[in-house]
């Protein structure tokens, strides 16, 4: 006979208590198994244990021993794992210890079907939901126990051991797994480490704060690695680039202006963007403004921003200015030596008040931000000039940091090289090129007015011409490079002489002159290209230009 409630149970035998059979069905009409309940012995020790093996030469089967009214009840079970018999057959006391298992006030249970119902709680759980014995049965997991992922469990078939659950305003360590049975999940049980000791809840509480840790110093490291990112943009090994980075790393975390000076193409920019991700503002906008191109007439509506309709040609919807655009983040202001002195003045008091007030507004709005500034001049000697004011230079410049020049540090060109040509490379899907010898010193031995930059141009202009995966000087040669000057070369021969009563300044301005002219020339008037050969700024060039055209 089979049970629709236990699909195990294969038969049942009842005797009185004399240990006369007065019942038997299904495999209970055995007659080894009847044989078996009518010894004094066998019924004793199964009385004892109330779970026993009944192992018969075909067939294995766990016997269920319990009181009714007049006598005794045996049920038998079949399907069970050889490590449920082992477990049966070796431990006489195997009936307590599930018993104890079941209603273990510091461990608590409960199982669920397929269907996520309830098919037994334990009573310290029943206890701790207010449940009356039972009452839970039946119904949907979710619908008792809070925050719970059994449900979960049956859906997927995967173990979740040692989580951390909050039930009722605790936290409790959990483990979840599912039951299969012929290869598919039919339920699921979850066991608590309830309600027991205080150092188990003390533990979870451990747990819950060191997993909120690990994420923490989890995001920290991401945040720290796209920094150091930043860092290794500044390419080089150098004493004075290991000096610049150094300078970076102590500076960046202070909420403090800094004045990144060098000449053109040194890398001015990098050190912005690193000292911006490495501060505590990284998150928020790094916001670049070339100050020498801002126009007077447009510096208040670019920096500042405007309301609707406050201009002819103005946006209807207004405009962000550049600096409440950084707002909590960062503002670059490049070759602010170059700016106009009356741009300076309102940037001043921007700087001292940190209120913006748009073209057209009524209010000031407030502004948080940290300053970068960056020059190629000698601000000190453009204050003397009365070019640059000079409370404003102290505004921007309680720290300042040098680049060195390429000259300063000729000895990095061979990383600069290993590091345009991977660049390169991954921009023209082109493999790396084995590099000749005779590359680097070639590199090493001529001058760089435009630093970094000049040579990362120089470098391009060879890699478009290397073939057979070899970079040769022959290709600097076709890329017009055949005769580099050297890093110290004889000036220009100028009309100008000193002799004949021309000052120094007067001489220079001539050459400056000449080179600029020069170059128009070779370039066909490219500016770009011009400001690029020449190592200086776009924006300085047409500055040049227009103070000769002016002339």
């Amino acid at each position: 006979m089979t049970s629709d409630k236990s699909p195990n149970v294969k038969g049942l035998i009842v005797v009185d208590d004399d240990g006369q059979v007065v019942l038997q069905l299904g495999a209970g009409q055995d007659q080894r198994l009847t044989a078996m309940v009518s010894d004094p012995d066998w019924m004793a020790e199964a009385i004892e244990r109330r779970i026993v093996p009944a192992l018969l030469t075909d067939v294995q089967y766990v016997a269920l021993v319990t009181g009714v009214q007049g006598g005794r009840l045996v049920l038998f079970f079949d399907q069970v794992t050889d490590t449920v018999l082992r477990f049966f057959t070796q431990v006489d006391f195997s009936f307590d210890i599930i018993d104890h298992i079941l209603s273990d006030p510091y461990d608590a249970m409960a199982v669920i079907d397929a269907k996520a119902r309830l098919a037994f709680v334990s009573p310290v759980h029943e206890k701790f939901f207010g449940l009356k014995t039972g009452e839970g049965v039946g119904r949907n997991v979710r619908d008792v126990i809070q925050n719970t992922r059994l449900h979960h469990v049956v859906r997927t078939g995967v173990a979740e051991v040692g989580q951390i659950q909050k039930m009722r305003d605790s936290e409790r360590v959990v483990s979840r797994h599912p039951i299969k049975h012929d290869g598919m999940v039919v339920g699921a049980i979850g066991r608590v480490m309830f309600k027991g000791p205080q150092q188990v809840e003390a533990l979870a509480r451990r747990i819950n704060v060191l997993e909120k840790e690990i994420a923490s110093y989890r995001t920290e490291r991401k945040v720290s690695e796209r920094a150091e990112a930043f860092l290794k943009a500044i390419v080089g090994q150098s004493p004075a680039i290991e000096a610049v980075r150094d300078q970076i790393r102590k500076v960046a975390p202070l909420d403090i202006p800094v004045l990144v000076q060098g000449e053109s193409g040194t890398g001015k920019e990098l050190v912005a963007k690193a000292l911006h991700a490495l501060s505590p503002r990284n998150k928020a906008r790094l916001v670049t403004v070339n100050a020498a191109a801002l126009p007077a007439s447009l510096v208040e509506s670019e920096l500042f921003g405007y309301e609707p309709g406050s201009f002819t040609g103005a946006d209807s919807k207004g405009r962000l200015g550049k600096f409440e655009q950084a707002d909590k983040g960062t503002i670059f202001l490049d070759e602010i030596g170059d700016m106009p002195l009356e741009v300076q003045s309102k940037l001043l008091r921007v700087l001292q008040d940190r209120l913006v007030e748009r073209v057209g507004g009524e209010s000031p709005r407030q502004v948080d931000f940290r300053l970068i500034s960056a020059t190629n001049r000698d601000l000190e000697r453009s204050i003397e000039q009365e070019k640059f004011r000079l409370d404003l230079f102290y505004r921007i410049s309680p720290v300042l940091i040098k680049m060195p020049t390429l000259a300063e540090r000729i000895e990095d060109i061979p990383l600069l090289l290993e590091h345009f040509l991977k660049d390169l490379s991954d921009h023209y899907d082109r493999p790396i090129p084995e590099v000749e010898e005779a590359v680097p010193d070639l590199l090493m031995g001529r001058a760089w007015p435009g630093n970094v930059r000049e040579l990362r141009h120089v470098i391009e202009r060879a890699f478009v011409f290397a073939e057979n995966g070899w970079l040769r000087v022959a290709d600097f040669e076709h890329a017009g490079h055949a005769a580099p000057p050297p890093r110290i070369a004889a000036a220009p021969a100028v009309v100008t002489d000193l002799a004949d009563g021309g000052s120094l300044k007067d001489v220079l301005g001539q050459l400056e002159r000449k080179l600029i002219a020069d170059a128009m020339i070779r370039f066909n008037g490219n500016k770009k290209k011009v400001a690029e050969h020449l190592g200086v700024s776009r924006s300085y060039l047409y500055k040049k230009l227009e103070e000769d055209f002016e002339a």
